[in-house]
Protein backbone atom coordinates (compact mmCIF):
# COMPACT_ATOMS: atom_id res chain seq x y z
CA UNK A 1 0.00 0.00 0.00
CA UNK A 2 1.51 3.25 -0.99
CA UNK A 3 0.95 6.15 2.08
CA UNK A 4 -0.82 9.19 2.40
CA UNK A 5 2.26 11.85 2.55
CA UNK A 6 2.18 14.88 4.72
CA UNK A 7 4.88 17.60 4.45
CA UNK A 8 5.36 19.69 7.63
CA UNK A 9 7.95 22.59 7.14
CA UNK A 10 8.79 26.10 8.66
CA UNK A 11 11.79 27.60 10.71
CA UNK A 12 13.98 25.97 13.10
CA UNK A 13 11.96 25.44 16.60
CA UNK A 14 8.39 26.65 14.61
CA UNK A 15 6.49 23.95 16.01
CA UNK A 16 7.10 21.21 13.02
CA UNK A 17 8.67 18.04 14.91
CA UNK A 18 5.13 18.60 17.87
CA UNK A 19 2.77 18.67 15.55
CA UNK A 20 4.10 15.70 13.50
CA UNK A 21 4.19 13.76 16.71
CA UNK A 22 0.40 14.76 17.53
CA UNK A 23 -0.28 13.47 14.23
CA UNK A 24 1.06 10.35 14.59
CA UNK A 25 -0.50 9.56 17.72
CA UNK A 26 -3.97 9.57 16.23
CA UNK A 27 -2.33 8.19 12.88
CA UNK A 28 -0.84 4.73 11.51
CA UNK A 29 1.80 7.16 10.46
CA UNK A 30 5.71 7.21 10.01
CA UNK A 31 7.46 10.06 10.89
CA UNK A 32 10.39 11.02 8.47
CA UNK A 33 12.71 13.49 9.60
CA UNK A 34 14.98 15.77 7.16
CA UNK A 35 17.52 15.83 9.57
CA UNK A 36 18.97 12.16 9.53
CA UNK A 37 20.28 13.69 5.94
CA UNK A 38 22.75 16.25 7.02
CA UNK A 39 25.95 15.51 5.16
CA UNK A 40 28.57 13.37 7.24
CA UNK A 41 31.45 16.28 8.50
CA UNK A 42 33.85 13.81 10.55
CA UNK A 43 36.47 14.74 7.69
CA UNK A 44 36.74 18.32 9.73
CA UNK A 45 38.13 19.45 12.91
CA UNK A 46 35.40 20.36 15.11
CA UNK A 47 36.08 23.84 14.66
CA UNK A 48 35.47 23.53 11.33
CA UNK A 49 32.73 21.79 12.09
CA UNK A 50 31.20 24.12 14.58
CA UNK A 51 31.53 26.78 11.32
CA UNK A 52 29.47 25.07 8.90
CA UNK A 53 26.35 26.36 7.70
CA UNK A 54 23.59 23.80 8.54
CA UNK A 55 20.55 25.73 7.84
CA UNK A 56 21.31 26.23 3.48
CA UNK A 57 19.68 23.71 1.42
CA UNK A 58 23.30 22.54 0.25
CA UNK A 59 23.77 21.14 3.90
CA UNK A 60 21.34 17.82 3.51
CA UNK A 61 22.34 14.94 0.78
CA UNK A 62 19.40 16.36 -1.44
CA UNK A 63 19.76 13.16 -3.59
CA UNK A 64 19.58 10.29 -1.29
CA UNK A 65 16.80 12.40 0.55
CA UNK A 66 14.52 12.50 -2.51
CA UNK A 67 15.81 8.74 -3.17
CA UNK A 68 14.26 7.10 0.62
CA UNK A 69 11.19 9.16 0.16
CA UNK A 70 10.30 8.20 -3.53
CA UNK A 71 11.43 4.28 -1.95
CA UNK A 72 8.55 4.80 1.00
CA UNK A 73 5.80 7.17 -1.28
CA UNK A 74 6.39 3.83 -3.19
CA UNK A 75 5.31 1.55 -0.29
CA UNK A 76 8.85 0.50 0.21
CA UNK A 77 11.06 0.19 3.32
CA UNK A 78 14.24 1.86 3.36
CA UNK A 79 17.66 1.84 6.13
CA UNK A 80 18.82 5.41 6.36
CA UNK A 81 21.83 7.25 8.48
CA UNK A 82 21.28 8.35 11.86
CA UNK A 83 23.00 11.42 12.61
CA UNK A 84 24.80 13.01 15.94
CA UNK A 85 24.33 16.74 16.20
CA UNK A 86 26.39 17.15 19.32
CA UNK A 87 29.25 15.75 17.10
CA UNK A 88 27.82 17.04 13.43
CA UNK A 89 28.75 13.44 12.17
CA UNK A 90 26.54 10.39 11.05
CA UNK A 91 27.22 7.50 13.58
CA UNK A 92 27.74 4.17 12.72
CA UNK A 93 24.37 3.10 12.99
CA UNK A 94 21.37 3.05 10.71
CA UNK A 95 17.75 2.97 10.71
CA UNK A 96 15.07 1.22 8.80
CA UNK A 97 11.94 2.95 8.21
CA UNK A 98 8.92 1.14 7.04
CA UNK A 99 6.10 3.36 5.75
CA UNK A 100 2.83 2.88 7.11
CA UNK A 101 -0.94 4.00 6.10
CA UNK A 102 0.51 7.73 6.13
CA UNK A 103 3.96 8.83 6.04
CA UNK A 104 5.09 12.85 7.59
CA UNK A 105 7.55 14.16 6.59
CA UNK A 106 9.09 17.19 8.88
CA UNK A 107 12.07 19.20 8.41
CA UNK A 108 13.26 23.11 7.06
CA UNK A 109 13.65 22.41 3.13
CA UNK A 110 10.02 19.98 3.24
CA UNK A 111 8.88 22.42 0.60
CA UNK A 112 12.12 23.10 -0.43
CA UNK A 113 12.98 20.65 -2.96
CA UNK A 114 11.28 20.54 -6.51
CA UNK A 115 12.00 16.77 -6.48
CA UNK A 116 10.24 15.72 -3.86
CA UNK A 117 7.04 18.11 -3.58
CA UNK A 118 5.21 16.42 -6.00
CA UNK A 119 5.09 13.57 -3.47
CA UNK A 120 2.92 15.19 -1.01
CA UNK A 121 -1.02 14.85 -0.56
CA UNK A 122 -1.13 17.57 2.87
CA UNK A 123 1.32 20.41 2.34
CA UNK A 124 1.61 22.08 5.86
CA UNK A 125 4.16 25.44 7.18
CA UNK A 126 4.65 26.03 10.59
CA UNK A 127 4.56 30.30 11.02
CA UNK A 128 6.31 31.49 13.42
CA UNK A 129 8.49 35.18 13.84
CA UNK A 130 12.07 34.96 15.16
CA UNK A 131 11.39 36.16 18.69
CA UNK A 132 9.56 33.25 19.33
CA UNK A 133 12.09 30.52 17.49
CA UNK A 134 14.87 31.53 19.48
CA UNK A 135 13.89 31.07 22.56
CA UNK A 136 12.65 27.77 22.04
CA UNK A 137 15.72 26.85 19.86
CA UNK A 138 18.21 28.07 23.19
CA UNK A 139 16.52 25.66 24.98
CA UNK A 140 17.00 22.53 22.85
CA UNK A 141 20.44 23.21 21.73
CA UNK A 142 21.16 23.42 25.16
CA UNK A 143 19.79 20.46 26.85
CA UNK A 144 19.76 18.76 23.60
CA UNK A 145 22.99 19.17 20.99
CA UNK A 146 25.38 20.78 24.23
CA UNK A 147 25.58 23.64 23.37
CA UNK A 148 26.32 27.35 25.00
CA UNK A 149 24.07 30.24 25.17
CA UNK A 150 26.86 31.82 23.09
CA UNK A 151 26.91 29.45 20.27
CA UNK A 152 23.13 29.39 19.95
CA UNK A 153 22.79 33.08 19.29
CA UNK A 154 25.86 33.46 17.05
CA UNK A 155 24.66 30.33 14.89
CA UNK A 156 21.23 32.46 14.85
CA UNK A 157 22.05 35.52 14.20
CA UNK A 158 25.15 34.31 11.00
CA UNK A 159 23.35 31.15 9.56
CA UNK A 160 19.69 30.21 11.18
CA UNK A 161 17.63 33.56 10.69
CA UNK A 162 19.50 34.58 7.19
CA UNK A 163 18.78 31.28 5.65
CA UNK A 164 15.22 30.86 6.71
CA UNK A 165 14.18 34.44 5.87
CA UNK A 166 16.18 33.38 2.11
CA UNK A 167 15.12 29.87 1.70
CA UNK A 168 12.58 28.71 4.26
CA UNK A 169 9.83 31.58 4.75
CA UNK A 170 9.49 31.60 0.78
CA UNK A 171 8.07 27.82 0.39
CA UNK A 172 4.95 28.65 2.74
CA UNK A 173 3.66 29.70 -0.55
CA UNK A 174 3.99 26.04 -1.73
CA UNK A 175 1.80 25.21 1.40
CA UNK A 176 -2.32 23.77 1.53
CA UNK A 177 -1.99 24.82 5.36
CA UNK A 178 -0.31 27.55 7.04
CA UNK A 179 -0.01 27.08 10.83
CA UNK A 180 0.59 29.18 13.69
CA UNK A 181 3.27 28.10 15.49
CA UNK A 182 2.53 29.62 18.53
CA UNK A 183 -1.27 28.10 18.25
CA UNK A 184 -1.70 24.82 20.57
CA UNK A 185 -0.55 21.99 18.85
CA UNK A 186 -3.22 19.62 19.22
CA UNK A 187 -4.86 22.41 17.27
CA UNK A 188 -2.84 22.58 14.74
CA UNK A 189 -3.19 18.72 14.72
CA UNK A 190 -6.48 18.92 14.34
CA UNK A 191 -6.54 21.25 11.87
CA UNK A 192 -3.76 18.91 9.48
CA UNK A 193 -6.28 16.01 10.28
CA UNK A 194 -9.31 17.84 8.86
CA UNK A 195 -7.42 18.58 5.89
CA UNK A 196 -6.37 15.22 5.34
CA UNK A 197 -9.97 13.49 6.06
CA UNK A 198 -11.43 16.31 3.27
CA UNK A 199 -8.56 15.22 0.84
CA UNK A 200 -9.12 11.76 1.20
CA UNK A 201 -13.18 11.98 0.36
CA UNK A 202 -12.21 13.94 -2.75
CA UNK A 203 -9.82 11.02 -3.85
CA UNK A 204 -12.54 8.81 -3.12
CA UNK A 205 -14.70 9.94 -5.44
Amino acid sequence: MKPYVIAIAGPSCSGKTSVARALAAQLPATIFGLDAYYHDLSQLSLEERAKFNFDHPDSLEAEMLSRHLHDLAAGREVVRPVYDFATHTRTSRTETLTPREYLIVEGLFTLYYDAIRDIYSTKVFMEADHDTCLPRRKVRDIAERGRTEESVHHQYATTVQPMADQFVIPTRKYADLVLSGSAPVDESAAAVLAHIRRTEARQAK
